[in-house]
């Protein structure tokens, strides 16, 4: 097997399917190229984007000799299987997950949400996933589950970047947080009169 991983992006996906959806009448399948990069981990190849390559197809096939051979001569190559997984940017999760609404739509059509309901949301899909976790962790204490080494490192590593703070300091700052960021709306709404304010008195002194 060959020590090599693909790390797919979403966006791939999404261009074959694109691709599939706009070829000809006739079209029985499509043929593309794949972009990307070779991953700063080593052994790991990043595919980030692909494009459509325009051909046609006849009933004529032709067959062409691959060569073989023994050891120190033409060797022989053969397709090889290797894992794969998908991986994303932050702008392709929130693009990922805005697209997954539409499929409860008949319409396909999705509504831009605010920001509050985006951190509502979140909160609730991290609740459900806690759930989850605190179900297994007492599954394992109780020996009902076998533990695994692997989620045993990887929730440590999850409970190590959680800071540390009390209570009181959690709730400081965040109330200094929305201080700031009432601050920021404040001063945007007060932009935005002060600039609808100076239009119409342009507008009155040209009509005078």
């Amino acid at each position: 097997a060959l020590n090599l991983v693909a790390k797919v992006h979403p966006v791939v996906f999404f261009t074959i399917v694109d691709s599939y959806e706009r070829r000809n009448p006739d079209a029985h399948r499509v043929i593309g190229t794949l972009l990307g990069t070779i991953g700063v981990d080593k052994g790991a190849i990043e595919i980030t984007n692909c494009f459509c390559v325009p051909h046609n197809e006849s009933k004529e096939e032709g067959y062409v000799s691959a060569s073989m051979g023994v050891p120190g001569r033409t060797p022989g190559t053969m397709f090889a299987p290797i894992p794969v997984e998908v991986i994303s940017y932050l702008p392709e999760i929130v693009g990922t997950n805005a697209t997954q609404k539409s499929k409860y739509n008949r319409q396909r059509l999705v509504e831009p949400t605010t920001d509050l309901h985006q951190i509502s949301e979140a909160t609730q899909n991290m609740e459900a996933t806690l759930d989850i976790l605190i179900a297994y962790v007492d599954d394992v204490l109780s020996g009902k589950v076998q533990a695994d080494n692997y989620i045993g490192r990887e929730l440590t590593r999850m409970v190590n970047q959680v800071p540390k703070m009390s209570a009181h300091d959690f709730e400081e700052m965040l109330n200094t947080n929305m201080k700031d960021l009432l601050m920021v709306i404040y001063l945007s709404q007060l932009t935005k009169v002060n600039v609808s304010l100076n239009e119409k008195l342009t507008m009155l002194v040209a009509t005078q």
